[in-house]
């Protein structure tokens, strides 16, 4: 098996030290070079041809923004954007990401390299699934990871599905490449789109800056999902970083619960648990959408929705970046429709209209 060739951009010479021990500490990686600029990036990308890039985002000579749309106008490949946890860090991050960026790594608060364990995990895995991401549909890599809690951590399943009632609640998940995905839906739905619920892998201030960016592009209103917010017609809530998001049903009709615990299928917020609530509280009033991302979670909360009565969609291999939940959950029987990205606004649409 070759190894996935990595590239790493960085002004810190330090930063660049640790990434390479800790890419190069995985035998299926190879850290093939460094550049503390992307201006001596550029010739390295052509002499090394890197799998993968990690960029950073505040850099000399050339910001990361600026050297990431050039790159994917002339030499499109997977990068991993290394941000800091900041407000400014986190609209950067977003707009990465709007530009073509796989995914991001957050900087830790603290000096890195009191961290960097706590780095390995996230940086190998991510690496890895970008290398699955390229263009030519190459399939990812399987990753060696820890044991992961289930669902039953946060939420246990109830046997019964509620009696079919009301608006349709649309309920999504998303991971690596979700964000670009779920702002094409967002884009194409109308103001007064039924409630809408919103999973997407991502850390504390990462979320509320893609709720806000989403918002300033879409029709409808987009929150950072608090605790206790009803469902409301033309609303989409955005599940916290760092917290669990749980659909509920109170005397004034549907609500969220935002919970904090343990992390679900090593990711919180969890698209299992959501899926799931929306299993034990929506039953058949719920459209379960799975899209684009690493891993498996998603694909049994999505298959506890499609069994109370929900109709369940998943995104097609052509359109994800990583096809990876929507595979896992396909092959599960979770899905009921699977639909190119362009096609899932127009069908939840419809679905949301028929009688139930």
């Amino acid at each position: 098996m070759n190894k996935i060739k990595v590239l790493i951009i960085d002004d810190s010479a330090l930063v660049r030290k640790l990434l390479k021990e800790i890419l190069t500490s995985d035998p299926q990686i190879e850290v093939v070079g460094t550049a503390p600029d992307p201006i001596i990036a550029i010739r390295k990308i052509q002499d090394l041809r890197p799998d993968v890039i990690t960029l950073d985002i505040e850099m000399p000579k050339m910001d990361g923004l600026t050297f990431l749309a050039k790159l994917m106008r002339s030499h499109p490949m997977p990068v991993l954007m290394f941000s800091s946890l900041t407000l400014e860090g986190a609209d950067s991050t977003m707009k990465a990401l709007s530009l073509g960026a796989i995914d991001f790594i957050a900087k830790p608060t603290i000096r890195l390299s009191e961290s960097i364990e706590d780095l390995r995990s996230e940086l190998v895995s991510k690496v890895k699934g970008a290398s699955g991401a390229k263009l030519k549909k190459a399939v990812a890599p399987i990753l060696e990871v820890p044991p992961k809690l289930g669902m039953d951590e946060i939420l246990k399943a109830t046997k019964a599905p509620p009696a079919r009632e009301g608006e349709r609640v649309i309920v999504i998940g998303a991971s690596t490449g979700g964000t670009v995905a779920i702002e094409q839906i967002l884009n194409r739905l109308p103001a007064d789109a039924p409630p809408i619920v919103i999973v997407q892998h991502m850390p504390a201030l990462f979320t509320n800056s893609f709720a806000r960016r989403v918002d300033s592009l879409t029709a409808m209103n987009i929150l950072e999902a608090q605790d206790n917010d009803p469902l409301r017609k033309g609303v989409a809530l955005i599940a916290p970083g760092g917290k669990h998001m749980i659909l509920n049903k109170g005397p004034r009709g549907y609500y969220v619960t935002i919970k904090d615990g343990p992390p679900v299928n090593r990711h919180k917020p969890s698209v299992d648990v959501l899926f799931r609530s929306a299993a034990n509280t929506l039953g058949s009033n719920a459209i379960g959408v799975i899209l684009t991302g690493m891993g498996d979670d998603g694909a049994r909360g999505l298959r506890e929705m499609r069994a109370a009565g929900a109709c369940t969609v998943a995104q097609d291999e052509e359109s994800c970046v990583v096809f990876g939940m929507p595979k896992v959950a396909i092959e599960m029987g979770a899905v009921e429709k699977v639909l190119p990205l362009g096609s899932i606004a127009q069908f939840i649409m419809n679905m949301a209209r028929q009688e139930h």
